[in-house]
């Protein structure tokens, strides 16, 4: 039961999911872990997420755990082909991935691991559970819980919370403090430059560098621009962010303004049409623009489509629009240009986002019948034991408190 490209890509695959495993040791632990206490025994987990090396060695930890696992991609082009071979061939684990497949078949893998009855369902994006809500809500009642890894999924989620429509708990990973701190931020920042660098092969340094969106994906992105040697703007909607992001040392400036005199633009928001018709008309000449928010809608190319006088695709990942005044580039189609046009983030830091969403599986499954039906945070203490964790696979030691200052942050009477 699968539905990959080609299984011959199965060794190339298990070879780089073996690599990533070097370089995620507290996932490893945890492995270790599960593969004694069997804590998934008898529950099916079914996964939406994007298909790389670092999601196989979540998958395999939690078949470990004695999870029967099912995978599904989460976004059309950041399925990895041979990893995807190497789950099915090597780990007898079912996947439906193929990068690059259409709107109708990416859906139809969605319903593939529905199909399953999951107990446990991972989202990246909550496409698992926004499908479950609108279609398939006789699985409901058969699940105990839901993990979300994404900022945009956990605000569709919360927003479900709100309106009083969810049907069973979720807890969102991506508001760990050792997911976002870090995911976000540096695996974000690298992996986006990363894959704008692939697309393009276009010097950084020397050109000015926009990035719509200063939340924590934003902040590392421009911090790795700046690095580069870039010129950076940041575009913000939130007068707290952009206060930030001008003491941070970045100039501020309306996107219509910043579209006048970018040479590369990012979008990083969660939020739809963030470049639009009017920011296109302004762009100079052989702007290049890419997303690196969850969804594909924060640039409206459909409306860039319309007012285009010619199209091509002039390179891997990247599209040519001629317009009346000027051309502009569209890197992977507006996906996410960290995961098309490259290999996603680094596995050091996703070892901590995995590390997130394998004990938040095991949480849920140690509560059954006690989370209600709401979004919740990870409890501190797995927070701070995958910090702790990550430092020691580091080789980093930190200090302790003495009996004394514990005694001291406790009482209200020591004064001053």
């Amino acid at each position: 039961m699968f539905d990959v490209k080609d299984l011959s890509l199965a060794d190339k695959g298990k070879q780089r999911i073996e690599w990533a495993s070097q370089s995620m040791p507290v996932l490893g632990l945890i492995r270790e872990e599960f593969s004694k206490t069997k804590p998934f025994t008898g529950i099916t987990i079914g996964a939406c997420l994007h298909v790389t090396t670092e999601t196989a060695n979540l998958m395999i930890t939690l078949k470990e755990g004695g999870a029967n696992v099912v995978l599904c991609a989460s976004n059309p082009l950041s399925t990895q082909d041979d990893v995807a071979a190497s789950l099915v061939t090597h780990y007898n684990i079912p996947t439906f991935a193929i990068k690059g497949e259409d709107n109708n078949t990416y859906y139809k893998h969605i319903s593939a691991v529905l199909d399953c009855k999951p107990n446990i369902t991972m989202d990246d994006g909550a496409d698992l559970v926004s499908s479950i809500h609108s279609k398939r809500k006789d699985l409901a009642q058969n699940i105990l819980g839901s993990t979300e890894e994404t900022t945009t999924g956990v605000i569709r989620l919360k927003s479900m919370e709100r309106e009083g429509v969810l049907l069973f708990p979720v807890v969102a990973v991506n508001d760990a403090d050792t997911k976002h701190l870090f995911d976000n931020r540096y695996g974000t920042g690298q992996s986006t430059i990363d894959g704008i660098i692939r697309a393009t092969n276009r010097m950084i340094a020397g050109n000015v560098f926009v990035v719509a969106g200063y939340g924590w994906c934003g902040k590392g992105l421009a911090l790795r621009a700046r690095g580069m040697g870039a010129s950076v703007i940041v575009c913000e909607v939130d007068p707290i962010k952009a206060l930030e992001a001008v003491m941070d040392g970045y100039r501020v400036m309306p996107m219509s303004e910043a579209a006048k005199i970018g040479d590369f633009f990012c979008t990083v928001t969660g939020d739809i049409n963030v470049i639009r018709l009017e920011h296109f008309e302004v762009m100079k000449e052989g702007a290049i623009v890419a997303n690196s928010g969850h969804f594909d809608v924060e640039i409206d190319v459909k409306s860039l489509e319309e007012m285009a006088i010619q199209k091509r695709n002039i390179r891997d990942y990247v599209c040519e629009y001629t317009l009346k005044n000027t051309k502009v580039y569209v890197l992977a189609q507006g996906r996410l240009v960290n995961l098309s046009a490259a290999e996603g983030h680094p596995s050091a830091v996703m070892d901590m986002s995995f590390a997130n969403q394998a004990l938040s599986a095991k949480f849920i499954v140690d509560n059954k019948g006690i989370l209600n039906k709401k979004v919740y945070k990870i409890p501190a203490d797995i927070d701070n034991r995958i910090a702790a964790l990550k430092l020691k696979a580091m080789g980093v030691t930190y200090d302790s408190l003495t009996q004394e200052q514990i005694k001291y942050l406790k009482s209200w009477s020591f004064g001053t």
